[in-house]
């Protein structure tokens, strides 16, 4: 029972620090990455669909990206959808493809996302702090229906706390690697 909760709880713990590490991917560094547009909301025909199940997104430059969309009709929606964002980049298009310059980041900006990196790294230590509360209750619970007993329990939060140590810190590690990568010039 106890392995039970503490292996749903290390799942989940483990889906928030993937999740961290997929949205750090998406903030923009000093170079192109694909990561920056993938997740990028596009209108087609009506239905918000991800760019990454519209598009072919790759790096010819260090600073430039290009995204092919399979339907060469939807370069308009994708460059509208580009200029919405929170990307601050301006796209250019041509008949079948939209490029993406992406300038040099000043230090404004810089500042700018490594709040954004911190943000986010606290939102996913707050997801593992709420996966232990979860757990610790769950385990309470089991000890007042007389499943455990207290130095059952007791071991059980040793454990979990263990757990969300490592958690903890690779959200740490996580946002101090980006950090140091927005802020290399």
């Amino acid at each position: 029972m106890v392995d039970k909760v503490l292996s749903s709880c290390e799942h989940r713990m483990h889906t928030a620090v993937d999740i961290l590490k997929r949205e750090l991917a998406s903030i923009r560094a000093g170079r192109a990455s694909p990561a920056l547009v993938e997740r990028l909301q596009v209108d087609y025909f009506g239905t918000p669909t991800p760019l990454a199940q519209l598009a072919t997104v790759s790096v010819p430059e260090p600073r430039m990206l290009l995204i092919q969309p399979w339907d060469k009709t939807q370069v308009n929606a994708i460059a509208k959808a580009i200029q919405k964002s929170d990307l601050g980049l301006n796209p250019s298009t041509d008949s079948n493809v939209v490029r993406l310059v992406l300038p040099p980041l000043t230090e404004e900006r810089r500042k700018e996302l490594v709040k954004q990196v911190h943000k986010r790294a606290e939102e996913a230590k707050v997801a593992i702090r709420n996966c232990r509360r979860d757990a610790q209750d769950e385990l309470k619970k089991l000890q007042k229906e007389q499943h455990l007993s207290e130095d059952e329990v007791k071991r059980a939060q040793e454990r979990l706390q263990k757990l969300t140590d490592a958690a903890i810190a690779q959200v740490d590690e996580a946002a101090q690697r980006k950090e140091r990568e927005v802020l290399e010039v």
